[in-house]
């Protein structure tokens, strides 16, 4: 029996492109048709970008969707998914918009499936407002493991703004199953990693970056492990992630270069960061806290986690995942601020 059309207002929140991503991940999972509209109504830009179509593209091939509305500049679209079949896929956003999120609105339902399944995305690697492919390979990919979901990435080659270009590649075996996480303190601080990276440019870029990450985190009492990449790359760029890992859990943050910025002032933002983070009582970044949100959400058991920062992102994913699944999520706290996030899940 077809399940009843959901209809989504992509206004409400945060109002931006995620709601679309968390819409078309769960439609997979449950398969749920729906009907967004108002689709980034508050941005500059408002309606469909290319990286927004190609998570659409990804999302209806892997599963057979129907789709009405799935064009540049589109406000409004109905999606009805098929069932969902493992394989070989390849997606191309494009331009410089982001492949790291189209990677993460396809791989949990492909974990979730019946055989293995490899995903080669292109696009931008390392862009803003998107988590970089090194936040991924480093803090996504090793909690995806720890609720069941064994992922492989690999980068090709980096992708900047506005060129684009990046190749990444995802692998999974599928047929996972998810396990619940209860993750309230940290623990002590382990380890610290870097990796900054460069692309058609001097490799002194990048070691100057290193150094200054390593100076502002010499506070922290850990000599931090320095990865300095040439990477090959379409355009040029420059990009640091720091990871720090502690006895229970991991914070990471990435910055980017940009033309005229200086290599210091990049790793400045992500030590200031990392920094602020690590002043919290948080066992998560806030990121990872929205992007676990709602695989968590689809486990039998129930989760909880303390955030370093309450996001808007976070409260706008909560909203979105009740309209699909029977399940309750509290947030405590002011956004912002650091928080408890409890996901008391039904059998799905």
């Amino acid at each position: 029996m077809a399940q009843p059309m959901l209809t989504i207002d992509g206004s409400y929140g945060e109002g931006g492109g995620q709601i679309l991503r968390s819409s078309l991940t769960l439609a997979l999972v449950t398969g749920r048709p729906f009907r967004l509209v108002n689709i980034r109504a508050g941005r500059k830009r408002p309606g469909l970008r290319p990286q927004h179509l190609a998570a659409i593209t990804g999302a209806a091939d892997i599963c057979g969707a129907q789709c009405k509305g799935n064009r540049e500049n589109s406000t409004e679209l109905t999606f009805v998914p098929g069932s969902i079949v493992s394989g070989n896929y390849r997606f191309a956003v494009g331009t410089a918009g982001s492949a790291p999120l189209v990677l993460q609105t396809l791989l949990l339902p492909l974990c979730l499936t019946k055989g293995p399944s490899s995903v080669i995305v292109s696009g931008g690697t390392h862009v803003p407002w998107s988590p970089s492919f090194h936040y991924l390979a480093w803090q996504w990919v090793p909690f995806m493991k720890r609720i069941g979901c064994h992922l492989q990435l690999n980068l090709r080659q980096a992708g900047y703004y506005p060129q684009g270009g990046g190749i990444i590649e995802a692998a999974t075996g599928g047929s996972a199953s998810l396990r619940h996480l209860n993750l309230l303190q940290r623990g002590p601080l382990r380890k610290l990693r870097i990796v900054s990276l460069v692309s058609n440019l001097s490799e002194s870029i990048a070691r100057r970056q290193a150094e200054q990450l390593v100076r502002r985190l010499r506070p922290c009492g850990i000599e931090p492990d320095c990865e300095i990449l040439q990477q090959p790359g379409r355009g040029r760029g420059t990009a640091v992630t720091v990871l720090a890992e502690c006895e229970q859990s991991s914070l990471c943050c990435s910055a980017l270069g940009a033309p005229g910025k200086p290599a210091e002032r990049v790793a400045d933002e992500a030590a200031d960061e990392l920094l602020a983070l690590l002043a919290t009582d948080g066992a998560v970044d806030p990121y990872l806290a929205d992007q676990l949100l709602l695989p968590l959400a689809l486990t039998p058991a129930s989760s909880s986690l303390r955030t370093a920062a309450v996001s808007r992102h976070l409260l706008t994913n909560a909203w979105l995942i009740g309209l699909f699944l029977p399940v309750t999520i509290v947030i405590e706290g002011v956004s912002g601020q650091p928080g408890m996030i409890r996901v008391n899940s039904s059998d799905h």
